[in-house]
């Protein structure tokens, strides 16, 4: 039986051409399904809300500064 990661920790760019650190953001499962038909996972604040296939986190809703990419990159977590 495999078991279902709680948490993922998500990857938001720095400033375009900025060369600005990455930010790192936990994000947790939601009971909503996604247009991909996967679980909705948002962070804490829930503005930052994506559906999560493998790697790859595809961006649902997102802040204004971490609205620029259509994916990131999803790591699970303990």
């Amino acid at each position: 039986m495999t078991r279902l990661n709680r948490r993922y920790a998500v990857t938001l760019p720095g400033a375009i051409s900025g060369h600005g650190p990455a930010t790192v953001v936990v994000v947790h499962a939601t009971d909503t399904v996604g247009p991909g038909g996967g679980l909705v996972w948002e962070n804490e604040a829930g503005d930052l809300r994506v559906e999560i296939t493998g790697e790859t986190a595809t961006v649902l809703a997102a802040p204004a500064e971490g609205g620029r990419h259509p994916c990131l990159h999803a790591v699970p977590l303990p």
